[in-house]
């Protein structure tokens, strides 16, 4: 059984999470948590309270046991784009966007 956690609109750019993603994938929870914890970005931070999330919803939900638990499923995707303008020389403007990412993790036990 999988077990998810979902955050959005986090204010971290999806080129930029989806390399922090791609470093759990697939490892057990604890040592994904670990990893994120000497991880200095913020996006780190994030991925790893959606992880804790995910656990957390495993263990008081469904019973399962935390030590078990491994990353099946994370993925990083775009969500909405914030557009801001920025004056420039002559009259004229540059866009400026701010991006922000979905995070969707699944939780599953290890087979034994």
């Amino acid at each position: 059984m999988r077990v998810g956690a979902v955050a959005k609109d986090i204010g971290v750019p999806p080129r930029k999470m989806k390399l922090v993603v791609d470093m759990v994938r697939g490892k057990k929870v604890e040592d994904a948590l670990n990893i994120l914890k000497f991880t200095p970005t913020p996006a780190a931070k994030a991925v790893a309270k959606v992880i804790k999330s995910a656990s957390s919803n495993a263990e008081n939900n469904f019973q399962m046991d935390p030590s078990e638990l491994k990353v099946v499923y994370i993925t990083a995707d775009e969500a909405r784009t914030l557009k801001r303008y920025r004056p420039q020389s002559r009259g004229r403007f540059s866009p400026i966007l701010k991006r922000a990412t979905h995070i969707k993790v699944f939780v599953s036990e290890e087979d034994k």
